[in-house]
């Protein structure tokens, strides 16, 4: 449903790193660099960018649930995460109070938004 998303950074660079390694089990790369503005996505286009913070004072928490093809790759996206220095909010499992075949995992990023890998599909 969504065409992009965009999040302001604190250091785009740290989060550039973050997500160039969780998003790669999921399919996505980084596809356009303008200067501290950067886009991910599956070629052709980018849906997910990152840039630095312009507007606001302080922090606001996101939440940001990226899909996965079926629940291994929740995990690779897990582990990358946990690989990058990443704060595991909620290990990968099933979450029957969504629904039966809501599959997750949350991590924190670099900025301390909430990051997901869902899948939703049965085992």
């Amino acid at each position: 449903m969504l065409d992009h998303l965009a999040i302001q950074c604190g250091d785009v660079a740290a989060s550039a790193e973050f997500y160039d390694s969780v998003l790669a089990p999921l399919g996505g790369v980084r596809l356009m660099d303008f200067g501290e503005v950067i886009g991910y996505g599956v070629p052709p286009m980018p849906d997910f960018w990152l840039g630095p913070q312009t507007s606001g004072e302080g922090f606001r928490e996101a939440h940001i649930a990226f899909q996965a093809q079926d629940r291994d790759t929740v995990v690779a996206f897990f582990d990358a995460a946990v690989e990058a220095g990443a704060e595991v909010l909620h290990e990968p499992r099933v979450w029957p109070e969504y629904h039966s075949n809501y599959y997750g995992a949350f991590v924190r990023d670099p900025d301390g938004n909430n990051v997901e890998a869902v899948c939703h599909r049965p085992e």
